[in-house]
């Protein structure tokens, strides 16, 4: 079996994502600049949606659960008055409406989509289908009976009203939210539709846009050093969890993948806390806290 050809390194690459490109194919510019063996990103932004796409490389990519299930923030404007097949500005126009709802009614709306939620996605999704996803069997004109899943929002603020037809939202939430079904459901709500025109991911985790690299500057700097000097540590994907010391013979163990020995540092740590362990300022592995001793389920080979 061929091994896959690259560098064995790790950390992460924010980018900029601009519209017109999929998250993907981000990916893979990002996995041909670096010359890196393994990549990938902690949550798709769609095609037309700009702003943080979280690059995982290498080791890194070991810790892109613990960012997907972090907080997210976007910002984005609802058009008000239609819906299309898509629930946002790139599908087919299949209802209008001339109701245009006041401010106050906008603001005393958000309340219902705020907190733990129960949340449709679109029809033009990525979700499972008796294994097939639903955009495609969308695409052949099915439709289809999709199931509500649960979605904390910790906040949906309206930010600016620039005309009667659009509302400009900021939204911060866990994991697995759509924004499209936001809009749409907001919409219905309000008795006057609504899809999104433009969308703009601020914030993941601990990652930025406004520290996001363009893929313009990717291409410039391919295959520099330069472009390695844009990564950061592989730890900032960690940065929900209480971080441990690990004991010199800890160590040991815990690059074997077996229960070590830690020494909690300034985060507070529990028994059956999930959490994560260095050594002399290297991460060494991800685990559960107990008695003592860190048990992996993810080692780092750094």
């Amino acid at each position: 079996m061929a091994r896959k050809k690259g560098r064995d390194i790790s950390g992460w690459l924010v980018v900029d994502k601009p519209a017109g490109v999929t998250s993907t194919s981000v990916v893979n510019k990002v996995r041909w600049a670096l010359d890196a063996k393994k990549a990938g990103h902690a949550g798709t932004l769609d095609p037309a949606a700009t702003g943080v796409l979280a690059v995982a490389l290498g080791e890194a990519t070991k810790t892109v659960p613990f960012i997907t299930d972090a907080l997210k923030c976007y910002r984005f404007v609802v058009r008000l008055g239609v819906s299309t097949k898509t629930d946002d500005a790139e599908g087919d126009v299949i209802a209008t409406s001339q109701t245009r709802p006041s401010d106050d009614e906008i603001r005393a709306a958000l309340g219902a989509f705020q907190g733990d939620i129960e949340q449709v996605p679109p029809q033009f999704s990525a979700v499972k289908v008796d294994g097939e996803r639903a955009y495609a069997l969308a695409r052949a004109g099915e439709e289809m009976d999709l199931a509500a899943r649960p979605l904390y929002v910790e906040s949906l603020v309206m930010i600016a009203r620039p005309d009667a037809d659009h509302v400009e939202l900021e939204m911060v939430c866990g994991k697995g939210g759509y924004v499209r079904s936001i809009a749409r459901d907001l919409g219905q709500a309000l008795g006057c539709l609504g899809h999104v025109q433009w969308l703009r991911r601020e914030w993941s985790g601990p990652f930025e846009a406004s520290d996001g690299i363009t893929l313009d500057q990717i291409d410039a700097l391919a295959k520099t050093p330069e472009l390695d000097a844009k990564l950061l540590p592989l730890e900032l994907g960690l940065d929900d969890l209480p971080q441990l010391k690990a004991t010199p013979e800890g160590a040991v163990r815990l690059k074997n993948g077996n229960p070590g020995m830690v020494i909690p540092g300034a985060d507070a740590v529990e028994w059956g806390d999930e959490a994560w362990a260095s050594f002399e300022g290297k991460p060494l592995a991800v685990g559960i806290y107990k008695s003592g001793e860190l048990h992996p389920s993810r080692v780092f080979n750094l």
